[in-house]
């Protein structure tokens, strides 16, 4: 999600520092899950760093990769809003919640089916896997990720999902380009939000 294997190793221990302040100061329970992402977002940046160093292939580390990208963070971010979402926000959540089951059900089948792999392009990475009907995959995964959090009620997480949805789209138009990868600096941010979120939250009783 960097540009090099460096960037990568120190954007994720920076965005690793983060997840830990965020739930440092015990919250409540069901707050754990979204609190919690920016350690994988943190661990998913270093596991790039190893796929830099080995110059891509579709080793041990890029299926790793791919997983936590795809399958997990499609379910990890609207079950992590759901979870912390107020009663009166929970049904209305249940769509997004729904699109990421179906997408990371379908991505992990893709996955476990196909191969997947990373070279180098320029200043960043790119990933292939051949997936069944892409569009219909992407459209789930956003309604899933970017969806969950416009859908939260809450100010933080609908600020969140702004920046994720314009945020990813600049990174795209960078890296389609091979110029320089953002994602890391995106991930960044998006920590630096949930951490505001994190801290804004009612501590756990007792």
């Amino acid at each position: 999600m960097c540009w090099s294997a460096t960037a990568d190793l120190v954007a994720g221990a920076g965005v690793i520092v983060i997840g830990v302040a965020c739930v440092a100061r015990p919250p409540r329970a069901r707050d754990l899950p979204l609190a919690s992402l920016p350690l994988l977002l943190g661990a998913h940046q270093i596991v790039e760093s190893a796929i830099w160093r080995s110059g891509g292939g579709s080793g041990t580390a890029t299926l790793v990769w791919a997983v936590i990208a795809l399958p997990l963070l499609a379910l990890w971010v609207p079950l992590g809003v759901l979870c912390a979402a107020p009663p009166t926000a929970r049904r209305r959540l249940s769509v997004p919640l729904a699109a990421g089951i179906a997408t990371a059900a379908a991505l992990s089948y893709s996955l476990a089916t196909r191969p997947v792999s990373a070279d180098i392009r320029g200043h960043t990475l790119g990933y292939v896997l051949d997936l069944a009907l892409p569009e219909l995959l992407v459209a789930g995964y956003l309604l899933a990720t970017v969806g969950a959090l416009l859908l939260s009620g809450d100010r933080w997480l609908v600020l969140l999902g702004v920046l994720v949805a314009v945020g990813a789209a600049v990174c795209v138009a960078l890296w389609r380009t091979e110029f320089i990868s953002t994602w890391c600096a995106l991930a960044a941010v998006c920590s630096v939000v949930l951490l505001g979120w994190a801290r804004r939250r009612p501590p756990a009783a007792g």
